[in-house]
């Protein structure tokens, strides 16, 4: 399969590397390219098993797997990780800055400590990921880099000020990152979803699910499949003219 800017490669020779992908939307990514068989890198801190087990799911689908853990606040450890992937044969061509953490409380509760570690591990690591990762995307002329972000960073939510700060930085640096790699046939582009059936809803109550589906047109939260499908399908080569877009999968909720 030909690209017009770039090299020739079938889907099956491919890599991704998602991060954050022992659970949730990063788990329903990584097999989500591993369904095509794609090689599949699969980043995680701290949940070992978790991801041992999204790779053996990886592998059942016929996908090449590797699972590869980092802390992604590091610069040190981010490259270490990219030499050890390189080692073993894996150049990513596709980048899922998938990895973050949630906050929820009033700002002016909020800790300067818990403000440094939100914006670290949830806008740091998408710039720190990207720069180590885009060079070789540059250099073959083809590459994805697909940033999931969050409805809150266009719209903002109350009492996840610091989140909602962290995902808007997010969506800017996409945006402002798709014009500089555009010649270089990179595109670059984020998926902001809105409410998603993950371990990040867990702090709501029964009470608290059936009002919020209550605001959302569609009725209900997304599954983390319907996410990972549109992450897939900006990976596509076929989706080579899309960069630079914030695209928010939210059933409604924010138009």
């Amino acid at each position: 399969m030909a690209w017009e800017h770039g090299i020739e490669k079938n889907i099956g020779d491919l890599t991704v590397l998602i991060t954050g992908a022992s659970r949730g939307i990063g788990a329903e990514i990584a097999l989500r390219f591993a369904s095509v068989g794609m090689n599949v890198v699969i980043h995680y801190m701290n949940s070992h098993e978790a991801a041992n087990e999204v790779a053996r799911k990886c592998l059942e689908l016929g996908a090449r797997a590797y699972t590869v853990s980092a802390d992604l606040r590091s610069k040190e450890q981010i490259l270490r990780m990219k030499e050890k992937l390189e080692s073993h044969g894996f150049r990513p061509d596709i980048l899922v800055n998938n990895a973050g953490i949630s906050h929820y409380g009033m700002l002016a509760d909020v800790e300067e400590a818990q403000w440094d570690d939100v914006m670290s591990v949830n806008l740091k690591s998408v710039f720190l990921c990207s720069q180590a990762f885009m060079p070789y995307m540059v250099a073959q002329r083809f590459g994805r880099i697909i940033n999931v972000s969050s409805i809150w960073g266009i719209s903002g939510g109350s009492c996840e000020v610091v989140y909602s700060a962290a995902k808007g930085g997010v969506n800017a640096f996409t945006k402002a990152l798709a014009k500089e790699l555009a010649p270089s046939g990179v595109t670059v582009n984020a998926v902001a979803p809105g409410a998603v059936k993950t371990e990040m809803m867990a702090r709501f109550d029964a009470e608290e699910m059936r009002q919020l589906e209550e605001e959302i047109p569609a009725g209900r939260l997304a599954s983390p499949g319907e996410i990972a499908s549109l992450v897939y399908f900006l990976a596509l080569p076929e989706s080579g003219y899309i960069t630079g877009q914030i695209i928010s999968p939210n059933g409604g909720w924010v138009t």
